[in-house]
């Protein structure tokens, strides 16, 4: 029962609802990192769960790692804002998505197992334009003068 009593009283202290999956967690920060889900902004430490719709914010002196439950990879670097807006891992029903939307800063991501399964279920929207997955690996930065 004090188990029990302890994992409600943690769902209820992120302002999430039992039912919601995380859809992965913080692995790594290192100086000045935020994770906003829903109207709730938490500081980001190892083993904060990321849900659908989270942000992640760095500060200037900051940086975030996530991993996702599919293995995939983000890392946010110092002055970034990158939300995740759709996250979907259903791999025996074939029902495969994540998309990102790097706001600003710079995003190094590696690619888990969705983007090994479906490739074009993959996305990073940005500023200026979509960076459709068909690699494993890469790195893009948002400057504030690319900001439309």
């Amino acid at each position: 029962m004090r188990i029990l009593l302890l994992w409600l009283g943690l769902f209820l202290s992120f302002g999430i609802q039992a039912d919601e999956a995380a859809i992965g967690y913080v692995k790594t920060v290192s100086g000045e990192a935020t994770v906003t889900t829903g109207p709730t902004v938490f500081v980001a430490q190892p083993g904060l769960p990321i849900f659908l719709g989270s942000r992640l914010r760095t500060g200037p002196q900051g940086s975030i790692g996530v991993t996702l439950r599919d293995e995939t990879l983000l890392a946010c670097g110092p002055d970034t804002e990158l939300s995740v807006d759709a996250f979907l891992y259903r791999p025996s029903e074939g029902r495969l998505a994540v998309l990102a939307h790097l706001i600003k800063g710079s995003l190094d991501y590696l690619s888990g197992v969705i983007a090994r399964l479906k490739p074009e279920a993959v996305a990073v929207k940005t500023p200026t334009g979509t960076i459709g997955i068909r690699g494993t690996h890469f790195v893009v930065k948002v400057d504030p003068e690319d900001q439309p």
